[in-house]
This record gives C-alpha cells, structure tokens and sequence, in this order.
C-alpha cells in the first residue's frame, strides 16, 4: 500500500506547507529531514537509534545496493524493510549521482550510462529501466526516477539538452515501473534559469508522477542565490497537492530557505559525516570538538538537546573519543547531528502552524551563523 500525502495548512507569508504522510498506521509530518543510509544502514547507528532521533523517512542508496549485496538478496530477504529492520519509509535515489561522479560525458547516450565499477573496474551499464527494475526489487516505499545530473557550472544549451533526455529517461522508467506499492518520483532539473525549470517541470508534471524532485542543487559550485533560484523556479510549477523533495540538502538555513519555498522533504549525509570528523551542529553554529578547549568542558555537546548523546555524555568525552578514533565518539555525534536536523524540521513545522516562519529564520541565523 502506497503511503498517502495532505496537505494541512499553507503559511501565510511563505510559500511553506504542512504536510502529513500517512504509512501503515502512522503519521509523520513535513517539512521534514531524511537521514541518509548508503548501504542500508546509518552510518554507525541502529534503527533503533535513528527511530529515536524522531526520523521518519530514510534514504537508501540504489547504485551501492546494486553492486553489494545486489537487488535480488534483498528480495529475498523480503525487501529493504526486512533487510534493515526498519519500519518507517524507505525512499531510493536512483543511482544517477553516483553513476555520473565515475562516468565521464562521453559515456552518456540515450540508452543510459556506462562506467565503472568502483570496487572491482567491471564495466557496467545503467539504464532507466534498470534503475527503477533494481528499485522495484529493493521495495522502498519511493522510487526516484534516473535523471541526468548536469554539473553546476553546464551551459545553458548543455542544461536543456540534459533536460530533453531526463524528459525522456522519465516517461521510459515510468512505463517500467511496476511496483504498486511503491511511489514514484520525477526530476526537475533547468539550473538557475527559470525558463529551463518551467519546461522541465511542466514537462515532468505531464508524465503524472505520484511527487517531485528539484534536482541539481546540491553541487559545490553553486551558489545560494542560485540554490535558492532554483528551489523557487521548481515548484512554482509543481501541483500543489504532492510532495516535493530537494535532493542532497542538509545546510540548516538551505534547509529553511527551501520550506519556505515550498519544499517538504530534504535529505543529505552532512550529519554522519560531520561526525566522523568530530563536528557537533549546535544551536550556536557548527563546533569542533578536536579543538583543545574542549578538553576539560564537562557539559553536553548542546544543554538544549534531548538526544542520547546530551543527555548521557560530555563534550570532554566525545572529544577524547574522537581523538582516540573510537567508533562510539562518531556515534553519539552522529545521534546528536541527526537529532539537530530532525529537531530543526519540528520547530519549522511549528513556526508553519504559527505563521511566524520568516520571523524563525531571522532568528535561526542570528543564533546559528552569529549574522
């Protein structure tokens, strides 16, 4: 059975939207931030424990699931569900991201994408028939259709050539698509130029896809006032009544900025992997607990957070942790960090119920970023 999306309540001064997701009994709200799990798993952490840090959906990785332990294992397994031990929805990129990192220009035709394997140099071929056959066996609960990913810094003629064929990747990927409890995403791309965007949607709105992605706005060249372009352009032509998700957002205010430009799902592997490296996001800003005057600071990594992590351990002794390079010192930031961002979709949500998002902003950046 398909998980089911209302719209409750749009906010007054902003474009932003609160949702309910309805899946197998239970409600989870939007805007919300989806941890990311590559390889079927958060990093470090347990269901349990990303359950406990109030997410809701979470990402699995199509192309990493396709090479180890491959889609026919996990359909055997009985799905990703099963495979993970994980009881809230599953939603799967479509493996494009990764494919196009390792694929250089010439090796994108309209067939699909040859590259090579990253862990043993095979060559492979994806297509998006086989992208969404893998997903179809994965059974997350949403689907991404196979999109090309331009880089930030394309051309406007490459842009629109790029678009004509995700177009035409979409329709061929929708007409493989045979999962029935399984939604299925489309992808706007068109960079910063509204013009590209407009088509790109209305064009990807025809094909009648359960909801939307805006793609091409998580790249490092690009800049926020482009982002931000980009989120706006996309869904001003997206219908209202389904989801809209922008692919690889994890930055707090990119977060906020696009709620308020009518965005409600967001994912990005920001949060584990600024804990690997002993950062800690923090209502004040980002922290480092590698820094020395944490050595002797025995208060929580944020008093104001009710995550595991704060409630049981200091900054002293992550940071000890971390400079041990012991495994449970990126445990417990990757907890808190996960925590921060699920924590920052519930006070967005509120501030939607209230009317006051801008004001939130306003403040959110005074504190977080000291602007």
């Amino acid at each position: 059975m398909k998980l089911d999306f209302k719209v409750k309540k749009q906010e007054k001064n902003t474009q932003a939207r609160l949702g309910e997701i309805l899946y197998k009994g239970k409600t989870y709200e939007t805007p919300m931030f989806m941890p990311v799990g590559t390889q079927g798993t958060i990093k470090t952490l347990s269901p349990e424990e990303v359950r406990d840090c109030n997410a809701g959906i979470i990402l699995a990785n199509t192309y990493h699931l396709w090479l180890r332990p491959g889609e026919e294992i996990v359909s055997l397994a009985g799905g990703l569900h099963k495979f993970m031990n994980y009881e809230g929805p599953i939603l799967t990129d479509s493996g494009g991201f990764q494919v196009f990192s390792l694929a250089k220009p010439k090796d994108i035709t309209e067939e699909g994408v040859t590259f090579k394997n990253h862990l043993n140099g095979d060559k492979l071929l994806l297509t998006p028939e086989k992208s969404i056959a893998i997903q179809n066996k994965l059974d997350s609960d949403i689907a991404m259709s196979f999109d090309e990913c331009p880089p930030a810094t394309a051309s406007y003629e490459y842009l629109k050539n790029s678009i004509e064929r995700t177009i035409r990747w979409a329709k061929r990927g929708k007409d493989a698509h045979n999962n029935p409890n399984q939604m299925l995403f489309g992808i706007v791309q068109g960079g910063p130029h509204e013009d590209l965007r407009k088509w790109s949607a209305e064009e990807t709105v025809k094909l009648d896809f359960d909801g939307y992605s805006i793609g091409g706005v998580a790249n490092d060249h690009e800049s926020k006032e482009d982002m931000y372009k980009a989120f706006a352009y996309s869904t001003k032509y997206l219908p209202k009544e389904k989801l809209r998700y922008a692919m690889g957002i994890g930055e707090p205010i990119d977060i906020i900025e696009g709620v308020i430009r009518g965005i409600d799902l967001f994912d990005c592997v920001s949060p584990t992997r600024l804990a690997r490296h002993g950062h800690a996001l923090t209502q004040k800003g980002k922290i480092n607990l590698k820094n020395a005057k944490y050595k002797s600071d025995f208060t929580p990594i944020s008093a104001t957070c009710d995550c595991y992590a704060c409630k049981n351990y200091t900054k002293a002794y992550v940071k000890h942790l971390i400079n041990a390079e012991e495994t449970f010192g990126a445990r417990l930031l990757s907890i808190h960090n996960i925590r921060f961002l699920t924590h920052l979709a519930e006070e967005i949500r509120e501030s939607i119920k209230e009317d006051r998002l801008l004001e939130y902003r306003d403040q959110f950046k005074k504190e977080y970023y000291h602007e």
